[in-house]
């Protein structure tokens, strides 16, 4: 294991971060994959996976079986972890900008097709490498403005050149649920099905540039602007992983994750040795369109009905808000049939609070699909 401390520029006078990232294997080959846990800080359940991953990262490098490299950053994100108020970890968004730390990566196609044009050619592994080096340059180039920036920066390159991107999170109450890209739903179902993951909610653009975009994205992009005249891979499967919710931090739930991950890196051919057999998948894809989001009417208390991973009917109330000045009480109803994969923690909502999530197949959102 090769160990590799990033410094990120000062934000204020006499003070200043690092970020750690883990090389395993040799970076030789070519083939790269990049697994980060909690780029949102206060998701604690993903720093103990990667601590369950790095020792069994090390125990498999030691038997040879790493082909290629394998990049782990087991702490993503040390501006947010040090932004403690007053005993609640807040490291979702950035202070000084309010700013998502999973949002507003760059963006590269735009430029990428530009600075492509005319070079490249018929061969498809030839056109990838020419692709990655022209990423790096472009992200080198890019000049940040603030300290969030250059850790997103940082992040971005360490990954845009890897061919399986895990970016590990979680939810407040949640069960397992994965977010990826609609083109590459055959790829991840491997995935989805050793996780146990409940959901698997694809988009082609999920709006706000989040991470996993940031890698996967271009890929599809190029192919559709050069269709016809130059092969471009679908080179990198980036993944959004949601492991449960934020209280879930467990040994053996952390344990059984990060054995997940290795067999789907195995099954992938980045790791070697015997492979487990693939359980069913639990869950079929459906859109991140057909989500819908439920929202408070009225501030008040949460009073829920349905826990993460019941189904819900049309029209069914997965709970109700009552409001303490007024008494009024108003059922939380699902307008679409689906599994509740998902839930705020807190019990105290305010008007127009997103309280909860269910999954539906049928697509009916547009625009940005994220939540904030």
């Amino acid at each position: 294991m090769r160990i590799v401390q990033h410094a990120l520029p000062s934000y204020s006078a006499g003070s200043s971060r690092l970020l750690r990232s883990l090389h395993f294997g040799a970076a030789k080959s070519g083939r790269k994959v990049y697994i980060q846990a909690s780029l949102h800080a206060d998701e604690i359940p993903a720093m103990l996976v990667a601590q369950h991953l790095k020792k069994k990262l090390e125990q498999l490098e030691q038997a040879g079986q790493i082909a290629g490299e394998i990049v782990l950053v087991p702490m993503a994100n040390p501006i947010g972890l040090a932004q403690d108020l007053q005993g609640a970890l807040f490291g979702r968004f950035e202070l000084g900008t309010g700013v998502n730390f999973n949002r507003n990566f760059k963006h590269l196609t735009p430029a990428l097709i530009d600075k492509l044009e005319g070079k490249l050619g018929q061969d498809a592994e030839a056109n990838t490498r020419l692709i990655r080096q022209t990423c790096r340059t472009l992200l080198e180039d890019w000049l940040p403005q603030t300290e969030a920036e250059s850790l997103k920066r940082l992040l971005q390159s360490l990954s845009v050149d890897a061919d399986i991107v895990l970016d590990l999170h979680c939810d407040h109450q949640a069960v397992p649920h994965i977010y990826a890209c609609t083109q590459q739903a055959d790829a991840v179902m491997p995935l989805t099905a050793y996780l146990g993951a409940q959901a698997m909610l694809l988009a082609k653009v999920s709006g706000g540039d989040p991470f996993d975009e940031s890698n996967s994205r271009i890929w599809w992009e190029l192919a559709e602007h050069f269709n016809g005249r130059f092969p471009i891979q679908d080179a990198c499967i980036s993944v959004t992983v949601e492991l449960r919710g934020e209280v879930d931090v467990e040994h053996g739930l952390a344990q059984q994750d990060a054995q997940a991950m290795i067999e789907y890196l195995r099954q992938a051919g980045h790791i070697g040795g015997e492979l487990l057999s693939q359980p069913a998948p639990r869950c079929a894809a459906t859109p991140l369109e057909g989500v819908e989001p439920i929202a408070a009417p009225h501030s008040g208390l949460i009073v829920y009905f349905k826990a993460p991973g019941d189904m819900v009917a049309v029209g069914e109330a997965i709970g109700e808000v009552i409001d303490p000045f007024t008494d009024q009480t108003t059922p939380l109803r699902s307008t679409v049939a689906g599994l509740l994969y998902a839930r705020i923690s807190r019990r105290y909502a305010t008007r127009g609070m997103r309280v909860a999530k269910v999954a539906g197949t049928q697509p009916f959102r547009s625009g940005k699909l994220l939540s904030m």
